[in-house]
């Protein structure tokens, strides 16, 4: 079997997939397929260690990953609905949970939350970027927030009468009804994108 190490693997996918971010093997193959990813644990409770953190000792638990997926139309081409949804700052008029985001760098945004009642301060990471088809984000484990974590991955197909099918996967360790947010937060996508 052959192993290619994370810099060869990072300038071989920006070799083979020119303007888009490189992430590594294990995300990109979770992310690729429109069936992988959040959607094999589909309205689960799945307990997994945070990926920044040791493994838990013997008697802890690691935190609760809640995962859910959800498609919409959207009435307008996908040119318009890939790059409103790329507009990182404007998360808060459409995904509830966040109440502000600001631009760290070309990857990176910081972001406030609030999830059943408490404020959570975290960074977000932009992993995946293909114009037109996939955006995929985290929330990154620090001594803010070092138990919370999020995930989300958005695809978006054209269709013929140049509406645009979304589908929203999201995976969060925040608590709470993790399928009810998703929908909600495509129904404002939608109202927010429709309304222009």
């Amino acid at each position: 079997m052959k192993t290619i190490s994370g810099a060869g693997c990072a300038s071989s996918f920006e070799h083979a997939h020119p303007g888009t971010t490189p992430c590594s093997y294990s995300t990109c193959r979770s992310l690729i397929s429109q069936t992988d990813g959040a959607a094999r644990f589909r309205n689960m409770n799945t307990c997994v260690p945070t990926p920044n953190k040791q493994m838990p000792k013997k008697g802890s638990r690691p935190p609760a990953m809640n995962a859910a997926e959800g498609s919409i139309v959207v009435n307008a081409p996908v040119a318009d609905v890939y790059e409103r949804w790329l507009a990182f700052e404007d998360y808060p008029k459409f995904i509830t949970a966040i109440k502000r985001v600001r631009k760290l760098d070309a990857n990176h945004f910081s972001a406030s939350l609030a999830f059943n009642g408490k404020q959570y301060e975290t960074t977000l990471e932009m992993m995946l970027c293909v114009p037109e088809r996939r955006l995929a984000w985290r929330t990154l484990a620090d001594h803010r927030a070092p138990d919370h974590l999020a995930a989300g991955v958005v695809s978006f197909v054209s269709r013929p009468d140049q509406s645009t099918f979304i589908t929203l996967k999201l995976t969060s360790s925040f608590g709470g009804a993790v399928s009810n947010r998703v929908d909600r937060y495509l129904h404002n996508f939608k109202r927010l994108v429709e309304a222009r």
